[in-house]
């Protein structure tokens, strides 16, 4: 089969590739789409922090945000799932740690990250093996586009959960990306205020196109109260800001990952009794996800830029941009096979 393969920092190709095979426990599925993110960005530059810890290796074979149909179910499954519309948890743990067994697999000293860490082959390829516990079915309601838009939902859904957001609470997102504003979303369905602060023009005029019009660069942020801030950017400098920002008493959810170290001083946390809630994963968000999604209270197609067959996703990654792309942050792959 066809698959997406990272070599080496900067150099990719797709490859023909041996096709999985279902384990005991587990399903083949044939991919529909898969959307590429941030970290695929990072794992093709190098500057994924993976690659220098020891858990990632190259070549690499990525792609996590991803849906598809069941074409083969291994020993121990049902037969039922043939031919079910999937998608699935990029945190694949042991299954047998105490972790795992309270329902913290994210967070598995074992796990698999799928198309991440070492372990588990990406869904930038044709087809792909997942155990079926890491398994959500989709229903009609749902189409391929949105079934790919899942795994990052569920990181924002996830993110305003930890928000602990009331009707009407005002809260602030930091970054105007696809997880800022898939959370922005989110905390809209839920009755927010939301406003949303970014950097770049075109994604905060991207943001009022869709809906949110308290979009705001820093230097023109009003000086209001903040019952939460949601940092979902990758600025070193946004999760000291949003303590500053933030209610007393009240919470940050960092998401978002920076490249370097973000400094925060804990003395403020301490002295304004802040909650700091750090999202890892999607894990535990993408049933509320799909569901949101099944229901219309949360529609994100408008976010996708553009969708591309897997012999540009290397073009892509190395930050060229489609000709005729619409302006939403996120690029998704049309895996035919």
């Amino acid at each position: 089969m066809r698959a997406f393969v990272i070599s080496e920092p900067g150099r990719s190709a797709v490859l023909d590739v041996r096709p999985p095979v279902a384990g005991p426990g587990e399903v083949v599925a044939r991919v529909g789409r898969a959307g590429i993110c941030g970290t695929d960005g990072e794992l093709f530059s190098g500057e994924m922090a993976y690659l220098h810890d020891g858990s990632t290796h190259y070549p690499v074979r990525i792609g996590h945000e991803w849906m598809g149909t069941v074409t083969e179910v291994g020993d121990g499954v049902d037969p039922a799932w043939l031919g079910r519309r999937i998608t699935g948890d990029t945190m694949i743990g042991c299954g047998v740690c105490t972790r795992c067994r309270d329902g913290r697999q994210r967070v598995c000293a074992s796990r698999d990250e799928l198309g991440i860490r070492d372990g588990r082959p990406g869904a930038l390829a044709e087809r792909i093996a997942v155990p079926l516990r890491s398994v959500h079915e989709l229903p009609d309601e749902v189409d391929d586009a949105m079934g790919a838009m899942v795994e990052p939902g569920g990181n924002a859904l996830r993110s305003v959960r930890g928000a602990r957001l009331r009707p009407g609470d005002r809260v602030l997102v930091l970054g105007a990306g696809t997880i800022g504003l898939l959370a922005a979303m989110f905390a809209r369905a839920d009755g927010a205020d939301v406003h949303l602060m970014g950097r770049s023009a075109r994604s905060l005029e991207f943001a009022r196109r869709i809906g949110f019009e308290q979009v705001w660069t820093r230097d023109a942020l009003p000086e209001l109260a903040w019952d939460a801030v949601i940092d979902a950017s990758d600025d070193p400098a946004m999760p000291a800001f949003a303590v500053d920002l933030v209610e007393p008493s009240k919470r940050v959810v960092l998401v978002g990952l920076a490249g370097s170290a973000s400094l925060v001083d804990t003395r403020a946390i301490a002295l304004k009794d802040v909650t700091a809630v750090g999202i890892l994963s999607a894990s535990g968000g993408l049933e509320g996800t799909i569901a949101a999604y099944a229901s219309g209270a949360v529609d994100p197609r408008p976010l996708i830029a553009t969708t591309v067959g897997l012999d540009e996703v290397g073009l892509i990654l190395a930050g060229n941009r489609p000709e005729g792309a619409g302006a939403g942050p996120k690029f998704q792959v049309r895996v035919e096979g």
